[in-house]
């Protein structure tokens, strides 16, 4: 399946330190601002794209070889791209898996995305090792360099950003699918699971939802900003809070009620839900000089 979309139009990465960091265009064209991050995964783009937990920024691939396998919407972990933009080394001229149903610059182009490709990502990472995550912008329309960093300048600092609310779902709602979504028939029981989980949705991604319906849970996903008299009074067996964007320490109604379900109901979490229990618990937090984004896999 060949890859549509021009890959020779110029586009530019500012960097607010004043670096300038140049190559090529696919996707969308337009501009995109927010946090430089690179993430180490060696596949998983498209989850990756659809993570909430990436929503305002701009995500770099340590790995030089992206869109060799395309896109197929059973790999979306939500019902959107979330990564403001995305940059990679080198975008695969052609897509072979029998999985795929386009090409990544193909479906980053359908929902708005600009992204670029031919930039020298391993200094690009050594750049934010060194100097740090920072604001950025990237165009693929108009790479005008004092355009750009003056875009990245003015764009929202990820300290003190409460973005849960942003990705959050707006009303609650029971979770259906197990380990089987990707069959004819999606809709696995639930009337027979043992346990009951309410899942706070601070951006979660659907594959953790997968995963405990495959441990015998019925889970009731409910907003980011659900008091815990609410949780309560839906009596689950425990309660999830999920990963999610932004600073744990501005969510602060989600530590509140937290606070009040501790010693009441088992409590879990994963990446900022993990940081707000520990907020909760009367830990403080505070940001890495980089993010540690990667995937594990099992070896044998």
């Amino acid at each position: 399946m060949p890859v549509t979309g021009s890959t020779h139009t110029p586009a530019l990465l500012a960097l607010e330190d004043g670096s300038l960091w140049p190559g090529a265009a696919f996707g969308a064209a337009g501009d995109a601002a927010g946090e430089i991050v690179f993430n180490t995964s060696l596949s998983g783009y498209q989850e990756i794209l659809t993570d909430p937990s990436y929503h305002g920024q701009i995500v770099t691939m340590t790995m030089p070889h992206i869109g060799n396998y395309g896109c197929t919407p059973e790999d979306d972990e939500s019902d959107r791209v979330w990564t403001a933009g995305f940059v990679v080394r080198s975008i695969s001229p052609i897509v072979s898996n029998w999985r795929a149903n386009q090409s990544l610059p193909v479906y980053l182009a359908e929902r708005g995305v600009v992204a670029m490709t031919d930039v020298d990502t391993r200094a690009l990472v050594r750049h934010i090792r060194t100097h740090g995550a920072m604001r950025a912008a990237l165009s693929t329309s108009d790479p005008d360099p004092d355009r750009l960093l003056a875009l990245a300048r003015s764009s929202r600092d990820m300290n003190g950003l409460d973005l849960a609310r942003e990705v959050s779902c707006t009303q609650p709602y029971v979770w259906t699918e197990g380990l089987n979504w990707w069959q004819p028939n999606r809709q696995s029981s639930i009337s027979n699971r043992q346990y009951h989980v309410v899942a706070y949705d601070f951006g979660v991604k659907r594959n953790m939802l997968r995963l405990l319906a495959a441990r015998n849970c019925r889970i009731t996903v409910v907003p980011a900003a659900t008091t815990a008299v609410d949780v309560l009074a839906l009596n689950p067996d425990g309660v999830f809070l999920s990963n999610g964007p932004g600073d744990p320490a501005a969510v602060t109604y989600a530590v509140a009620a937290v606070k009040d379900l501790l010693g009441q109901k088992p409590i879990f979490g994963i990446c900022l839900g993990h940081q707000i229990l520990g907020l909760a618990l009367g830990a403080q937090t505070y940001k890495l000089k980089f993010g540690h984004r990667g995937a594990t896999s099992r070896c044998k």
